[in-house]
C-alpha cells in the first residue's frame, strides 16, 4: 500500500507539473471563436497546396492567411516576424540570383524558395498551436472520425512542443547567468544546450505520460466533451476567405 500510494502520488505530481508546464507556455489569449477542425483543415489544406508542384504562385495567398491569421489572435509580432522571414526569403530565392549569376547563389535560390514556403505554412500552423488546447484537439479529431492512433500522437505533439520550448528558454537563461554565451565558443555553447534539453525533454516526456495516462489517453472508453467542437458563423467566413484567396491566385 505505501508503495503503490507514493506510485500515485508521484503520478499526480507528474501530472500537475506538465499541465503548469503547458498553461504557462500559452500565456496570449485563446481564441474561442473557430472550431478545431477548421484550423486543422486549413493547415492541412495549406500545407498540401504549398508543398504541390507549382504551389509557389499559392505562397502570397498562404502568407496573406497566415498574418490574417495573426492579426486576428491579436499576435502583433508574430505577424511583424512573418513578413520580414518572407520578405528575406523571397529575396534571396528570387532577388539574389538575377542580380550575381553563380552557381552558389543559385542552390541558395532553390533552398530559400523552400524555405519560403516553410515560413508560410509554420505561420498558419502557429495559430492552430497558439489557440488550441489538448484537449479540443483531440475532441475534435474525435469528432472527426480520426483514428485513434493519430489522435493520441497528435495530442502528445501539441503538449510536447510547448513543454520543449519552456525548457529550451530555459536552458537559455541558465547559460546567460553563467556567462555561456553560443558565439564565444560555438561547439562548446551548443554543448551545453543540447545536453540539458535532452536531459529535460526525457523529464518532460516521462511527466506528460503520466498525465496522459491519469486521463486516459487511449483507453477504448470514448470520453466526453464539456465543450463539443461546433462548426459556427467564424469558421464559414474563414473558409470563404481561403476560398477567395485561392479564387484570386488562380485568376491572376
Amino acid at each position: 500500500m505505501t508503495g503503490s500510494g507514493i506510485t500515485d502520488g508521484a503520478a499526480v505530481a507528474a501530472a500537475a507539473m506538465a499541465d503548469r508546464a503547458v498553461e504557462e507556455t500559452h500565456t496570449e489569449p485563446r481564441s474561442a471563436g473557430l472550431d478545431p477542425r477548421t484550423k486543422i483543415g486549413i493547415v492541412l489544406v495549406t500545407s498540401v497546396v504549398v508543398m504541390a508542384p507549382g504551389g509557389v504562385e499559392f505562397v502570397p495567398a498562404a502568407l496573406i492567411l497566415a498574418v490574417a491569421l495573426a492579426l486576428a489572435e491579436r499576435a502583433w509580432p508574430r505577424a511583424a516576424g512573418l513578413l520580414a522571414a518572407a520578405t528575406v526569403a523571397a529575396s534571396f530565392a528570387y532577388l539574389l540570383p538575377r542580380a550575381v549569376v553563380h552557381p552558389l547563389t543559385g542552390v541558395l535560390g532553390v533552398l530559400a524558395a523552400y524555405l519560403l514556403r516553410l515560413i508560410v505554412i509554420a505561420g498558419v500552423a502557429m495559430y492552430l498551436v497558439r489557440t488550441t488546447t489538448p484537449s479540443e484537439f483531440t475532441a475534435a479529431l474525435r469528432a472527426a472520425r480520426v483514428p485513434r492512433g493519430i489522435t493520441v500522437s497528435g495530442a502528445v505533439m501539441l503538449r510536447f512542443i510547448p513543454t520543449m520550448i519552456a525548457e529550451a528558454r530555459a536552458v537559455r537563461d541558465a547559460m546567460r547567468l553563467r556567462g555561456v554565451g553560443m558565439l564565444g565558443n560555438p561547439v562548446r555553447g551548443l554543448e551545453y544546450f543540447t545536453v540539458p534539453l535532452i536531459a529535460s525533454s526525457l523529464r518532460a516526456s516521462e511527466d506528460l505520460s503520466a498525465s496522459a495516462l491519469l486521463r486516459g489517453l487511449g483507453s477504448r472508453t470514448r470520453p466526453t466533451c464539456l465543450r463539443p467542437p461546433r462548426f459556427g458563423i467564424a469558421d464559414v467566413v474563414v473558409w470563404l476567405f481561403v476560398a477567395l484567396l485561392a479564387g484570386g491566385t488562380l485568376l491572376w
